[in-house]
């Protein structure tokens, strides 16, 4: 049987599915949507924890124990999107297409929330990612903005142990 769940089985992802679902919980809550205005759609939803996961996935990419961690994070974000994209009818044929495109953006996130935190206008990187390149009204964009600074201040005081084991602050 070792065997066979080994080639047949689910894969070991650790303690991933945990923050995932974490992750998720956090971009879900309520004041996203209503103090900062993000739309609550499918896109919204899927940019907004898009969001909070590469706030996390920077918070570990320079941490050496938590590079399989990481990956396998990606790989529950990877099923999660592949089943959500299902059950709203998209079928096998175009999921793949579909697949790659949210693998595209993720990276493309990745690389406009690493700039806007490191002081190249985060507030910028919200509008074309988050918001879609509709800006909402500035009381939104500030809620938005202040949240997601306070998350990444919190994830920085946060030890990996904690964060991988899907304990994410305030």
């Amino acid at each position: 049987m070792g065997l066979l769940k080994r080639l047949f089985g689910a894969p070991d992802r650790g303690t991933a599915p945990q923050l995932y679902t974490a992750i998720v919980a956090r971009g879900r809550a309520p004041h996203w949507y209503v103090e900062g205005a993000v739309p609550d759609t499918i896109d919204g939803r899927f940019d907004m924890i898009a969001a909070i996961l590469s706030l996390v996935l920077l918070r570990l990419e320079d941490t050496p124990e938590a590079i399989a961690p990481s990956t396998a994070l990606a790989e529950c974000f990877i099923d999660d999107m592949d089943g959500q994209l299902r059950e709203i009818g998209i079928g096998d044929i175009v999921v793949g297409k579909h697949m790659g495109r949210m693998m595209g953006m993720i990276g493309g996130r990745l690389g406009a929330y690493r700039k806007g935190l490191a002081g190249e206008g985060l507030q910028t990187a919200l509008v074309r990612n988050l918001y879609r390149g509709h800006a909402p009204s500035d009381a939104a964009l500030a809620h938005v903005e202040a949240e997601l600074l306070a998350f990444r201040d919190g994830l920085a005081a946060t030890p990996v142990t904690a964060i991988l084991a899907g304990e994410l602050p305030r």
